[in-house]
């Protein structure tokens, strides 16, 4: 077997500026840094990133686990963005950086004079990303923006939930990770484009957007019917049965999502009158006797348990599965052999846990090549790379780059 050499990882020699806090911002420069990108993540002095001491539980040093969580291979630099000289430092970080991340509420980044306009007289070909709650236009743009408020006026909590019960948020964090998402994929985008013409652009992205992005079954019924979608609990707007049902210890998922495994799934049930009952008779028919045709179904479901229901569909090919605790996911067999559980090195906490790549690249796999950065733990370090020596560096300090107040 021939040995291939090894190749470098897709973002080496690309240069990010992690200029955010909490979740959207640093969760998508993390991507990019596991992808082999340096990123260097810009903290003011006091504090850092306000996830470093957030979720109400301590772990041996100052920053939290969810901090540990979202800013792996990162280098950590503390500057003073409101002090003259802590801009100059950024613009010197501009001049050789590709792409800049920042999550500050809209407006805020042109009244410190480092938007998108200034760092681009620096550097054309740089991309500027703004990731805000709900976009840098539109009556909302100056409302602070978190998660929450992004699923409830998005649409997202008007579907979340069983019908009649309160509102529910998504569970996980829909709008700040979405967001992440798209924004990664456009500041790529924009970066290859970059590559080929030299010339950046600035990308708006929000939390607001990236939820509506989200809704396609769900405005589809809208659009298609004038009715406006509602919360379904588990169940699905597009087929039917989808959804958990009701065994004898508990609840499990299934899907008959096509006339095939309908039929196959009467079968194994023992319910062949089910083919013959008009209610039932296409995937439309279904939906809209969802409520009878789970009660039909549960009447079998509720006598033998999930696992045994799981076991059965799934030999009969009907998709199924258990509904488990993020324990019981993240240390299950395949979660294990997915390696969606890492160990990470940690200067301060020794090893800590990260959960594990979302996808795996078979010839330039992500690494963990640097620990979640201690606040300023790298400051000397880029300091000295963009060639300012002990001296420049004191004055640097006298001038307020580093302190928290001026």
């Amino acid at each position: 077997m021939t040995t291939q050499p090894e190749r470098p990882q897709p973002l080496a020699g690309v240069r990010v500026l992690d200029v955010s806090q909490v979740m959207a911002g640093p969760y998508a420069c993390m991507l990019l840094g596991d992808m082999g990108a340096d990123v260097i993540k810009i903290e003011p002095p006091k504090g850092g990133d306000q996830t470093r001491g957030s979720m109400g539980f301590k772990m041996k040093g100052s920053d939290s686990m969810g901090f540990l969580n979202m800013n792996r291979n990162k280098r950590s630099v503390t500057l003073n963005l409101k002090s003259e000289a802590g801009r100059a430092l950024l613009f010197k970080l501009v001049a050789n950086a590709d792409i800049l991340v920042e999550n500050y509420r809209p407006g805020v980044m042109k009244r410190l004079g480092i938007s998108y306009e200034d760092c681009q007289k620096i550097n054309p070909r740089l991309v500027y990303v703004s990731i805000s709650g709900f976009g840098q236009t539109g009556p909302w743009a100056n409302r602070p923006g978190f998660d929450l408020m992004a699923q409830a006026m998005s649409g997202v909590m008007s579907v979340t939930g069983y019908p009649g019960g309160p509102p529910v948020k998504a569970g996980v964090p829909v709008a700040d990770i979405g967001c992440a998402l798209f924004a990664t994929y456009a500041m790529l985008a924009a970066h290859i484009g970059s590559k080929a013409i030299g010339q950046g652009q600035y990308i708006d992205a929000s939390l607001f957007d990236s939820a509506m992005a989200f809704s396609i079954w769900d405005m589809s019924e809208y659009w298609g019917t004038g009715r406006p979608p509602e919360p379904l609990g588990t169940a699905n707007r597009m087929s039917a049965p989808y959804q958990a049902m009701a065994s004898a210890d508990g609840h499990f998922v299934m899907g008959a999502t096509n006339q095939k495994l309908w039929h196959k799934l009467c079968l194994t049930l023992e319910r062949r009158e089910l083919l013959d009952d008009e209610r039932f008779a296409t995937v439309s028919l279904r939906l809209q006797h969802r409520p009878a045709l789970v009660a039909e179904l549960e009447q079998c479901f509720k006598r033998q348990t999930s696992d045994y229901w799981v076991e059965t569909l799934l030999a009969a090919g009907i998709p199924a599965g258990p509904i488990l605790s993020y324990p019981e996911a993240f240390e299950g067999e395949h979660g294990r052999v997915r390696q969606m559980r890492m160990e990470i090195d940690h200067p301060v906490e020794g090893t800590v846990p990260n959960i594990g790549f979302a996808v795996k690249l078979s010839g330039t796999p992500q690494q963990v090549r640097r620990h979640p950065p201690l606040l300023g733990e790298h400051t000397d370090e880029v300091l000295a790379e963009l060639g300012i020596n002990a001296t420049e560096r004191a004055a640097l300090e006298q001038q307020g780059a580093f302190a928290h107040e001026l």
